[in-house]
């Protein structure tokens, strides 16, 4: 059994004892490792968050994976960052990414009608503050094809009536790249990088209904 699979199952059993109706984070890495039980702690906040992002899943696992991530816990609200690892294979093209985003929103909608949606714009990596082993992949990854698929991923979110959000601007420098104080490796996020979107993002979270 893989680490993926391993997380499927925990966050399977972990599904039996949630409460219906919260919010859901769903998507690959960088959703998975945004500590938002922490930040909630620290800011006494009470809210419901349940994170079933999982490292190193593409478009199509979670699209796989749905009923555990996503379905079975019928969220009222759902956040949703999936597609930097379709980005970083030069074997998928964008538009075989949005097709699998597509199929996702229309399951989650057919199934669940009255989730409200919020597509994430993907986070800017930097080149400059990368480690030498990652930079390869940063040459397909870059800022220039991530501001291209977020284009797409607001397109994508207009066409189902979900919202799109970009909760970026404090994560980025001067020149639109990812603080290198933000970043693990060039690519992911530290702690001190999630504390600066948490308040932006909350206020999505708490904002009122719009379904």
């Amino acid at each position: 059994m893989n680490e993926k699979e391993m997380k499927l199952n925990r966050y399977r059993e972990e599904n039996k004892s949630a409460l219906p109706g919260q919010i859901v984070f769903a998507g690959s890495s960088l959703m998975e490792m945004f500590p938002i039980g922490k930040l909630l702690s620290e800011h006494n906040d009470q809210t419901v968050i349940y994170n079933r992002g999982i490292g190193g899943f593409v478009s199509r696992e979670l699209l796989d994976a749905m009923d555990v991530c996503i379905l079975d816990l019928k969220p009222a609200r759902l956040f949703i960052n999936i597609g930097t690892n379709d980005l970083s294979d030069s074997n998928i093209p964008i538009s075989r990414l949005m097709e699998n985003y597509d199929r996702i929103l229309t399951a989650v909608e057919t199934r669940l009608p009255r989730t409200e949606i919020y597509l994430m714009a993907y986070y800017p990596v930097n080149y400059e503050a990368a480690v030498e082993g990652l930079k390869e992949c940063l040459k397909i990854r870059n800022n220039e094809k991530i501001a291209a698929a977020n284009a797409e991923v607001q397109k994508l979110a207009e066409r189902h009536g979900q919202k799109y959000i970009d909760v970026n601007a404090n994560l980025k420098d001067d020149q639109g790249r990812l603080k290198a104080e933000y970043t693990i490796e060039g690519m992911h996020i530290n702690e001190d990088g999630y504390r600066s979107i948490y308040p932006e993002l909350m206020a999505y979270v708490k904002e009122p209904g719009w379904k």
